[in-house]
């Protein structure tokens, strides 16, 4: 069970660090009249935590692969 939560962390934090426009859209476009396009520091941090929950999730696989 804790490995396809670890999966899932993975396949978001890479949608997150390959695509923020689709988190912007999926997330926070409904938010405001002129949502044309996020702004840099809303793409910078998107970006940000998208490495993170790669990288965390990748560490918890090998955990769980290590540990089982």
């Amino acid at each position: 069970m804790y490995i396809i939560g670890s999966i899932f962390v993975i396949i978001v934090g890479l949608i997150m660090l390959i695509s923020p426009n689709t988190v912007y859209e999926l997330k926070e476009s409904w938010k405001s009249y002129s949502a044309s396009d996020p702004s840099d520091l809303y793409l910078i941090t998107t970006r940000i935590g998208g490495g993170i929950f790669t990288l965390v999730g990748i560490v918890c696989l090998i955990i769980l692969i290590i540990n089982p």
